[in-house]
């Protein structure tokens, strides 16, 4: 063999083991931590700032998505199936998901289901009156009950440090807490008579019935935002912007606002239409990448649309 195939033969065996050596190191990172697959980004902000690095947390649903409707891959819906813990929003919200969800229930995945901690309220009008609304999020005290009931869920895991669990989860009720009392403060700045909600579906439910707020209409009388309004659904919001005098209405960061802002026109009203996050988290880089940030700027956003 010549000098120049010798070195060919050394660089390729050099090249072949740091390969094998990268496999090794990437095997023995994220895949060594238990897995815990989140549907909703809001839902997965929550068990990160809990769990941390000790678990490997798969968010399904992107940045800026809308949760009834977000779609996964084969892989994604493979890792499902191999979960240590599954948790899901559950109420209806995950329409698009549910099959995924229950196919891995039935391969006998550990699940959580946020829904099931909280006193859920139900839909007052609508096509959906009368069903669960999956919203809960929009009332931090709420937030604080699946917390309550997650941390156990979480610790239930192999090789998850309980203290370290626990006092992160001690610090983020202390969080959801001091959020609470700051919307609590920004909302009763505003007069009774201004607390009323117009949005391009029902999402502010919880958040209405915590704080004292009415949920005058929505551009889409129901839970979700794949249904469509109807002629007479839309002459009916007119008449409740009419009646109410609301100087503001709410478009949500996830469903086009072009129809909230013909309601605003068709009504020949001066209406502000002002972006909401409600139903999802931006990106790092957005307005809204944590939870807590997200519900500080809706409060923000609220408080200053309807306040005089």
């Amino acid at each position: 063999m010549t000098v120049q195939g010798i070195r060919r033969t050394a660089l390729a065996a050099a090249a072949a083991i740091a390969t094998f050596v990268g496999l090794i190191g990437c095997a023995a990172g994220p895949a060594d931590r238990p897995l815990v697959v989140v549907s909703t980004n809001i839902l997965g902000d929550v068990v990160g700032q809990l769990a941390g690095d000790q678990v490997e947390v798969l968010t399904l649903m992107k940045p800026n998505a809308d949760p009834h409707s977000f779609e996964i891959s084969a892989r994604e819906a493979a890792r499902m199936r191999a979960a240590d813990l599954l948790v899901s929003n559950g109420l209806g919200l995950e329409e698009g998901l549910q099959k995924h969800l229950d196919a891995a229930a039935d391969e006998g995945v550990r699940t959580f289901v946020a829904g099931d901690a909280i006193d859920v309220l139900d839909y007052a009008e609508g096509d959906a009156a009368g069903t669960a609304d999956p919203h809960f999020w929009t009332d931090p005290a709420r937030m604080r009950a699946v917390v309550d009931a997650l941390e156990p869920a979480l610790a239930a895991i192999d090789g998850i440090d309980g203290a370290r669990l626990h006092a992160a989860t001690e610090g983020y009720r202390g969080r959801l807490a001091s959020l609470d009392e700051e919307m609590t403060t920004a909302f009763e700045a505003i007069p009774a008579a201004q607390r009323a909600l117009i949005t391009n579906h029902h999402v502010f439910g919880y958040l209405a019935d915590r704080f004292g707020f009415a949920v005058v209409g929505a551009a889409i009388p129901g839970g979700t935002t794949l249904a469509a309004p109807s002629a007479s659904d839309l002459a009916e919001l007119v008449s409740a912007i009419e009646t109410s005098g609301v100087r503001t209405i709410f478009a949500e960061s996830s469903s086009p606002d072009r129809l909230v802002r013909a309601l605003a026109d068709e009504a020949d009203l001066h209406v502000d239409v002002v972006e909401l996050y409600t139903e999802s988290l931006t990106d790092r880089g957005g307005e809204a990448p944590d939870y807590l940030t997200m519900m500080r700027v809706n409060t923000e956003r609220i408080a200053r649309g309807l306040s005089p």
